[in-house]
């Protein structure tokens, strides 16, 4: 009988096993040979170099490090400025306003927007010449200001940092908000008894209990946006000279633009390597913040 149950047990685990076995542990395995190799992802032939290809990955490829302290700063964005507007606004959509049911449809329409015609608009509003935010900039007198915010250096990875903050600050938004439900509403009350302020009840009460919420919502920011690439593209293709690549379109141009299909495995390998230590390091923090 325990042989059985334990058989059983098995059973349930084992599609969830196969499909991850197929569709995760073996392309890795593939993606990490492949990366041992120079090839160009046609002829047949391939040639052996080892580690050379991880070798000039963290030690001469000059623009991939530069595309990770780019999406670095773009996730640096994400975590303050998006996860604080999802807050805020989650905070105000959880109290007895008007039409609330319908700011929180509102606020949920940007993330499941496609990302290729989010960025197509937002191109066309930052346009240089004939966008629409320079227009408004205009009228209001700061004509100063204008320039061509997706062209220039100095303002197109904050530009971009923006644009996809606001694109995905709704999934942070939906899962505050969740979060906020789950406070029983007798703390409030019992905070109100007390003689306690509304900044008082939100200071003990709503923040110390979104503690393990916000760490989630950090965890899922950092990794969805370290991936980002699709509106990147759209909106700047990974220009000007490469001051919004990020380590997905470096790939992407390893493989396609210089045909070099070997390197951009063992890039993708190594951004993996990256992503799982970056993962780690939140799920420990997350334990000592649950702590």
């Amino acid at each position: 009988m325990k042989l059985k149950d334990t058989l059983e047990n098995y059973m349930f685990v084992l599609p969830a096993t196969l499909i991850f076995g197929i569709f995760y542990v073996i392309p890795f395995i593939w993606v990490f040979q492949l990366g041992l190799y120079d090839w160009d992802g046609i002829l047949p032939t391939k040639v052996f170099v080892g580690l050379a290809n991880f070798q000039q990955i963290f030690f001469e490829d000059k623009i991939w490090w530069q595309s990770m302290r780019q999406v670095g700063y773009i996730t640096l964005i994400a975590l303050t400025f998006q996860n604080m507007l999802a807050f805020l606004l989650a905070w105000a959509c959880d109290r007895e306003i008007r039409m609330k049911n319908f700011y929180r449809v509102i606020f949920f329409i940007p993330p499941v927007l496609s990302e290729v015609v989010v960025g197509l608009v937002w191109q066309w509003i930052l346009d240089g010449h004939y966008g629409l935010f320079n227009g408004w900039l205009v009228k209001l007198g700061f004509s100063n200001l204008a320039r061509n915010w997706l062209s220039d250096p100095r303002t197109a990875l904050t530009t971009v940092a923006i644009v996809h903050s606001w694109k995905g600050f709704g999934w942070g938004f939906l899962i505050f908000l969740a979060g906020l439900q789950t406070i029983p509403r007798e703390l409030y009350e019992a905070a109100h008894v007390d003689g306690a302020g509304a900044w008082a009840s939100v200071k003990n009460i709503t923040l110390p209990l979104m503690i393990p919420v916000a760490v989630l919502v950090g965890i899922l920011t950092v990794l969805g946006t370290m991936q980002a690439f699709v509106l990147i593209i759209a909106m700047t293709g990974g220009g000007p000279a490469y001051h919004t690549q990020v380590p997905v379109l470096r790939i992407l141009g390893s493989m396609r633009g210089s045909s070099r299909f070997g390197y951009a495995c063992a890039q993708g390998i190594s951004f993996g390597v990256i992503l799982v230590a970056i993962s780690f390091i939140q799920y420990r923090f997350s334990k000592k913040s649950r702590v």
